[in-house]
């Protein structure tokens, strides 16, 4: 595949000095180290290797990425790697995939308590699914479900959410047995959407009495108690968004949805239409809409396109893929082998041996890192190139 025609990065190199320097102190370290690495990216400031093809003998220079997970260009080989991981964890059973959807206030106070409310939003909405999974009068099972955040709407609007993909089953309370769902449908999505309501509320009240939440601006007044308290009174009564959609056809499309969603960006540099003096042109879905009439293009002032897209730079260490539940890491290797054990019982041992086979056959024919792009032989490295200097490296010492 080409290099897309525009790329976030030009956008950043072009309008991006001037941007930061009107901006100065609003914008946050993490903001700026984004801006940073994704200019950088595959270029020679992030230094490189010169590959030499083994068949033609062709040589070619290729810089490093600079693998930050906000980069448009570096999530593909992430999304890859993760996804090989996940490949064994697959059952054999239908998965449903269910969203869970903060209202609009919420989200405004969101964008300046990142860590505390997104990790809210992960926390509620695993117990939730766990919560009415366990209910005898709806699942009565343990259930697992992974995870994943977005921030954003289709126009780079702040819209956090998390999607949730969960097979549709559990073991049962004593472990003896697979519980499935009815076909076609996993929970009742109004329950859901109760719960969730209820327990986010007490969950955001708990943090607000904690001294846990931050608030500027117009929403200055709610670090009152009594202000906060009025302020969540209207949305206990408005209707929270949590829906469900079929289920997948397969384990083959669990893993063509996960590889287009688990490492997505605010926006892919495919989705970029021009620059120019009105500034930036993308594509962008409007879910009002109908029909073909819902894809749109939206222009935005390069300074407005610069902020919605950092917008949604996550805080430091904070993990946007989660598991929760059978799936949980601590146990998730002992809680598959038991449900595949219960689901196919003839399986049970020879599963290990037959993954280990697979692991093997797999990496023998592992394809080469680098391939030619001119005889499709593979390439070798036969040369580093280092970064450029440090900018910001302190002068050496005079000597006398």
């Amino acid at each position: 595949m080409g290099r897309p025609t525009l790329e976030v990065a030009d956008i950043f190199r072009a309008h991006g000095p001037a941007w930061r320097e009107a901006q100065r102190g609003h914008l946050s370290l993490a903001q700026l180290k984004v801006m940073s690495a994704i200019t950088q990216c595959r270029t020679a400031a992030l230094g490189g290797h010169v590959l030499r093809c083994e068949g033609c003998g062709t040589d070619q220079v290729s810089y490093n990425s600079c693998r930050n997970r906000h980069c448009p260009k570096c999530q593909s080989a992430a999304a890859l790697r993760w996804l090989d991981a996940r490949q064994a964890d697959l059952l054999p059973v239908e998965y449903y995939h269910v969203v869970f959807t903060l209202p609009a206030p919420i989200a405004d106070i969101a964008y300046t308590n990142k860590a505390a409310i997104y990790g809210q939003l992960f926390d509620v909405a695993a117990q939730v699914l766990q919560t009415i999974a366990a209910d005898p009068r709806h699942l009565g099972a343990r259930i697992g479900a992974t995870l994943v955040l977005h921030t954003w709407g289709s126009a780079l609007t702040h819209h956090p959410h998390v999607h949730g993909i969960v097979p549709g089953g559990g073991l049962s309370a004593d472990g003896e047995r697979w519980v499935a769902c009815r076909p076609g449908f996993f929970l009742p999505v109004r329950v859901l959407s109760r719960l969730f309501r209820r327990r986010f509320l007490e969950e955001l009240q708990r943090l607000h009495d904690a001294g846990k939440l931050r608030f500027f601006g117009e929403h200055a007044g709610l670090a009152d108690a009594q202000a906060f308290t009025r302020w969540l009174a209207p949305m206990r009564k408005c209707e929270w968004v949590v829906y469900a959609k079929r289920p997948f056809a397969g384990p083959q499309a669990v893993l063509a949805y996960l590889s287009r969603y688990t490492h997505r960006v605010a926006i892919s540099n495919s989705r970029l239409l021009a620059m120019d003096e009105r500034g930036v042109t993308f594509r962008w879905k409007d879910y009002r809409a109908k029909g073909r009439t819902r894809y749109k293009a939206m222009t935005l002032a390069c300074d407005e396109f610069m902020r919605r897209f950092l917008l949604h730079v996550l805080p430091g260490g904070f993990h946007r893929i989660r598991h929760y539940g059978l799936l949980a890491n601590g146990n998730r290797r002992h809680n598959l082998a038991t449900i595949r054990s219960l689901l196919v019982p003839s399986a049970s041992t020879t599963s290990a041996l037959c993954d280990e086979a697979q692991a093997n056959t797999e990496q023998a024919a592992a394809p080469p890192t680098f391939v030619c792009r001119h005889c499709g032989k593979p390439m070798l490295i036969v040369r580093l190139l280092g970064p450029d200097p440090a900018i910001r490296a302190p002068p050496q010492a005079l000597v006398a």
